[in-house]
């Protein structure tokens, strides 16, 4: 194979999300005011800014006012100011409306798209002189031999299934840098390995997470309600799975809708993807939907371990920021806001260390953080989520009591285990019937793929690598009935039978990069890694 060719920068940054992209903007305008010469290159795996962004989302627009005050007159995509918060309780037929939770109101807030947020973000800091550059994927972190972090390499293109180089092939390049920043979004390739590499994770609690899937509707003018939050918990999830929903009417006529199912779930007979779909015929949603037209489809996994999962954020020559470290703030259900926080403090650590030669660990990033109110933000809330643990009622109470009287200053701490060992047996699991979609207000996987716009080139390695072949069959298949066929919302593993046998087989086409097979295979023999740059989801509006 060619040798790959190199590019040099100050610093690197990994992902053109809202914390790499608050991050580089935060760098040029600090060297703009004293008076330095920053160079700052941001890689991103989608064809586009914004082609692999998905969340609900409503922004709280504390963090953009500090990074960009004028926001409203550089044109800001902020178009749908919240108006009105409603929470419910669903029983099978029925909503009982409940007090909104303190962290839940939205006075102030704007319901957006990220995707467009982010693209305009991406503006912001092209103009700034930030070189972006959409559809190349870091797949290689560079570390010298002194262990030090010195960038990133970009994975080749035109390779076959086996990795030999085709007629279309060309090398990665290298991206050389004083410090390398790594916002890859949850569970990130790159970050994943910096863990391991680091040992980043020694003094934490392991990450806890969770799959959202979204929807985007069209819907009839007399069912929008331009700036309406509701969010509704029970229905159709049982009393120990965490979970619930969101419905988020944007301006003409659209509205987000989307369904959070808790990854620490019990019954390998869920589907959340199924789960979603059952939920919009509820009485309380399905007359919203009935006269409208569904024009997207995507899936994330949320990272939900929040204060007490927060790695270590710092290694030799680089730094994890946004969702790729767990800033998600989850009873608030955002972590825009937050996750562009710890950019920019990253950013205000870094600038003061560019001159010196050479770059070692950027301790002052962490010191920052834990002197903002980012980290007060979390701290308060850090038991709402394990407090679930106790199951929906157990954990509304805990959460009002915490919330209420003690001020998110309660005296301990709970802690979280990881998602993929809480899997029962499917001999000790209830079966869940599904109905069949009826193609208006329900869909089924494929169909709904389709709408996320994804594109694999064929014919190029697999990006889901299994470490044992043996394991899906004599594991997961046996022990579970097989869950990643169901845990994953794109329909990416099926098990099929062939002359009297079962085999898994992987559509890795399908593949939207939501992460969640990585996070919860019972086995963990199930590694997520960058396709080829630029493929995967296109959302143009999520």
């Amino acid at each position: 194979m060619a040798d790959r060719e190199s590019m040099e920068f100050d610093v690197v940054i990994v992902g053109a999300g809202p914390a790499g992209l608050s991050a580089s903007i935060q760098l040029k305008k600090l060297a703009q005011e004293n008076n330095l010469d920053v160079s700052v290159c941001v890689v991103e795996k989608g064809s586009e800014v914004g082609a692999h962004i998905l969340s609900g989302a409503v922004l709280e627009p504390r963090t953009l006012s500090e990074l960009i005050p004028d926001w409203e007159n550089q044109g800001a995509p902020l178009n749908t100011p919240a108006t009105d918060d409603r929470f419910f309780y669903l029983s099978t037929h029925k909503s009982f409306r409940l007090p909104t939770p303190p962290p839940m109101k939205n006075h102030g807030n704007y319901i957006i798209s990220l995707g467009a947020f982010c693209r305009w973000l991406g503006t912001k800091a092209e103009e700034l002189g930030v070189e972006i550059y959409p559809g190349f994927a870091a797949s290689e972190i560079l570390i010298d031999t002194d262990n030090k972090v010195y960038g990133i390499a970009t994975g080749d293109m035109g390779l076959d299934v086996d990795g030999n180089p085709t007629d279309t092939y060309e090398p990665g390049v290298e991206l050389h840098s004083k410090f390398t920043l790594f916002g890859e979004g949850c569970r990130g390739s790159l970050a994943k390995i910096l863990m391991e590499t680091y040992n980043l994770e020694e003094n934490s609690d392991p990450q806890t997470y969770a799959v959202g899937i979204k929807e985007l509707w069209e819907i009839s003018s007399d069912q929008h309600k331009p700036g309406q939050i509701t969010h509704t918990i029970g229905w159709p999830l049982d009393q120990n799975t965490y979970g619930g929903s969101f419905v988020y009417h944007l301006e003409n006529n659209q509205v987000a809708i989307g369904f959070v199912v808790g990854l620490d779930y019990q019954n390998p007979f869920l589907s959340p993807f199924d789960e979603f779909q059952r939920f919009k015929t509820h009485p309380l949603i399905r007359p919203t939907l009935e006269d409208g037209k569904r024009i997207s489809y995507g899936a994330r996994a949320l990272v939900e371990g929040g204060y007490q999962s927060l790695p270590k954020l710092t290694f030799p020559g680089g730094a994890l920021i946004g969702d790729s470290a767990g800033f998600l703030n989850v009873p608030k259900i955002k972590g825009t806001h937050t996750a562009m926080k710890s950019g920019m403090l990253a950013a205000e650590s870094l600038i003061n260390t560019l001159g010196e030669e050479p770059v070692q660990e950027l301790f002052s990033y962490r010191e920052s953080i834990e002197k903002s109110w980012l980290w007060k933000e979390l701290k308060s809330v850090r038991n709402i989520r394990p407090s679930f643990k106790l199951g929906l009622w157990g954990g509304l109470a805990y959460s009002a009591i915490d919330s209420y009287i003690f001020r998110g200053k309660a005296p301990w701490t709970f802690h979280h285990e990881y998602d993929h060992n809480q899997l029962k047996f499917a001999a000790k699991a209830q079966k869940i019937d599904y109905p069949k979609p009826d193609g208006v207000i329900t869909f089924d996987k494929l169909s709904s793929v389709f709408l996320s716009n994804t594109n694999h080139q064929e014919g190029q390695p697999i990006h889901l690598v299994i470490k044992d072949a043996d394991i899906p069959l004599k594991v997961n298949f046996e022990k579970y009935d097989g869950p990643e066929a169901r845990f994953c919302p794109a329909g990416v593993y099926e098990y099929v039978k062939e002359s009297g046998t079962t085999r898994l087989q992987i559509n890795a086409s399908n593949c939207v990069h939501c992460k969640t097979c990585d996070i919860k295979d019972p086995s963990q023999n199930i590694t997520w890694t960058s396709p080829q740059g630029g493929d995967g989801p296109n959302y143009p509006n999520m």
